[in-house]
């Protein structure tokens, strides 16, 4: 660890590296999980798939967690993908970490659903039966919290999943991190939680590491809370933790006299 603050509610911690900061995300949402089993008898998880979660992964489910009391969501899915794809966010998550460990039960979004409406209401079902304990996630290199897009994000919608049209720097992120070859090879709709199911959570662990991700840090540090930067809500959330290494924060380090992170 490099440096521990907040941003107005937000907690920030910087990390050396990305291994470094992998380490610490699984080992403080580990130690959360069974914190919370003391006093519940289950715990459900919302994960994310994305590159920027494969350290985390891989560390988590080396530790010490009693997975057989964990439920476990992920927060978007494309649409038109064929079944079985290997690009479908369920298989991404069904490798990291779905099909590593014992959960009593992992819930996915289908992608192949004939009828979109009914999986949106089906899974939205299943999020108020199981209601969220942590969300595990990232921040989209244009700010996105899973799929809520800049403009597309509602900070006060009451639908908890929903079907969305993927802005281009959304479908382009997938390129750039080698998930399809080309941009129209991304699908065009997914679905995805919105943005207050996602911070209906008791704890939301976002995982942010790389140069990729720098712009969208310091937006997310700086900006105006909005929807026209998605990630800067988590700046009023105390239960929420900004994980980031030096590459992802070396803009915010840049403009330090702007910055609105208060170090310790």
């Amino acid at each position: 660890m490099i440096k521990k603050g907040t941003a107005a509610e937000l907690n920030v911690v910087v990390f050396e590296n990305r291994d470094q900061l992998g380490q610490y995300a699984a080992e403080a949402v580990a130690e959360k999980i069974n914190e919370l089993l003391k006093s519940q008898q289950s715990v459900n998880i919302i994960f994310a798939a994305a590159a920027s979660q494969n350290e985390f992964l891989a560390t988590l489910i080396k530790l010490d967690v009693d997975w057989t009391r964990v439920n476990a969501f992920h927060m978007d899915e494309y649409i038109g993908l064929a079944r079985g794809a290997k690009q479908h966010f369920s298989h991404f998550l069904s490798e990291k970490i779905f099909d590593r460990v014992p959960f009593a039960n992992v819930f996915c979004l289908d992608g192949s659903a004939s009828d979109t409406k009914a999986e949106c209401e089906r899974y939205e079902a299943l999020l108020l039966k199981y209601p969220t304990d942590i969300t595990c996630m990232g921040i989209g290199e244009n700010t996105h919290l899973a799929f809520n897009d800049p403009y597309i994000a509602d900070f006060n919608e009451d639908r908890l999943v929903k079907v969305v049209e993927l802005a281009v720097e959304s479908r382009q992120q997938q390129v750039n991190e080698d998930c399809f070859d080309t941009l129209d090879q991304v699908p065009e709709f997914a679905y995805t939680l919105s943005v207050p199911a996602l911070l209906k959570a008791k704890y939301i662990y976002s995982m942010v590491p790389g140069s990729s991700k720098a712009q969208a840090v310091f937006y997310t540090l700086n900006d105006d809370i909005s929807e026209k930067y998605p990630s800067t809500i988590l700046r009023t959330l105390p239960n929420a933790y900004l994980l980031l290494d030096q590459d992802s924060f070396e803009l915010v380090e840049t403009e330090a006299e702007i910055s609105p992170v208060l170090f310790d």
